[in-house]
């Protein structure tokens, strides 16, 4: 991990760490039968959702992924509305054998409607990691799945066979994470203090949770709260609780917060001056957290095959 020191804390870049995945990625991908494909949906006009679907188009195709960019609504004719038919794309999507993954640019509609249409994307093509059943691994820290209990809505219970050596148990995979937060969750030690200002169920609570899981304290502040997120300790097997994080309130202050933090992750661009460490932009390493979930969805699909064979 690289870091340029300049006197307000050190600035980590984020190029070194896209690197070391992008290798790992790069290797993956010389030895699938096919290049992955990847389908971007893009239905709206806002610059940034552009932009990033751009970005996302020249990584893949500096990495071999197929990538076909799809616009609906505004996007595709001016004529049209904002997100005009962007949940008749992710259905086509969802039904087309040749895509093995589906990213939508949000936000769309706004936080409401933009979640249901997360739903929409099918479990076995969401690269993204934001379908409930990945959310719900994310937060009770269950690392892998059976591929074949994404047909339901059921949820484990009881905790999974834990794994030997980072290797899955025997007929499971590694279940996909959300590709925003994972990233950041690979920065920093994991026995840190680390402050997170926002709790937003895109970055902030997922980025807490994750930290929380592999041994940080994490203290979470929102608008009108702060909560402190710690391991849970193992519990006996009556429990049938997985280790993973647990949440309690705190009445500690933001500045009493950041006093001890040995690391504060936030939005606001003012933060350099007391932050540890600094990371300005991490787009880089969001898109090979998405091409390495693209990764797992195709390994998925081959269970979903044997099982329909």
């Amino acid at each position: 991990m690289a870091s340029v020191e300049i006197g307000k804390g050190i600035l980590l870049k984020a190029d070194p760490i896209a690197n070391t995945f992008r290798d790992e990625i790069k290797t993956a991908i010389s030895a699938c039968p096919r290049p992955p494909k990847l389908v971007g949906i893009l239905a709206t006009t806002s610059s940034p959702s552009k932009s990033y679907a751009d970005f996302t188009k020249k990584q893949c195709d500096a990495l071999g992924v197929e990538f076909v960019l799809k616009k609906t609504g505004a996007a595709e004719d001016p004529a049209l509305d904002e997100g005009e038919g962007v949940e008749d794309a992710i259905i086509e999507a969802n039904e087309d054998e040749s895509v093995d993954g589906i990213m939508v640019y949000y936000p769309i509609f706004g936080v409401q409607q933009d979640h249901y249409l997360q739903q929409i994307v099918s479990p076995f093509k969401d690269v993204e990691g934001l379908h409930f059943k990945f959310h719900y691994n994310l937060y009770h820290n269950i690392r892998y799945l059976d591929p074949k209990t994404l047909h339901t809505s059921a949820i484990p219970s009881k905790p999974p066979v834990p794994a030997v050596e980072d290797q899955p148990p025997p007929g499971t995979v590694k279940s996909v994470l959300p590709c925003t937060p994972s990233p950041l969750s690979n920065v920093w030690n994991i026995s840190a203090t680390v402050t997170i200002i926002n709790r937003s169920e895109v970055v902030g609570r997922p980025l807490a949770a994750l930290l929380a899981n592999d041994g940080a304290r994490v203290f979470s502040v929102d608008i009108d709260s702060i909560q402190e997120y710690t391991k849970r300790p193992r519990q006996s097997a009556a429990r049938q609780f997985h280790p993973r994080h647990v949440v309690h309130p705190t009445s500690m202050t933001l500045q009493d917060c950041l006093a001890i933090s040995d690391v504060v992750v936030s939005a606001v661009p003012n933060v350099r001056e007391k932050a540890s460490l600094y990371m300005p932009t991490i787009g880089k390493v969001t898109i090979m957290m998405l091409l390495r979930n693209l990764l797992r969805l195709q390994e998925y699909r081959k269970y979903r095959s044997a099982e329909t064979s």
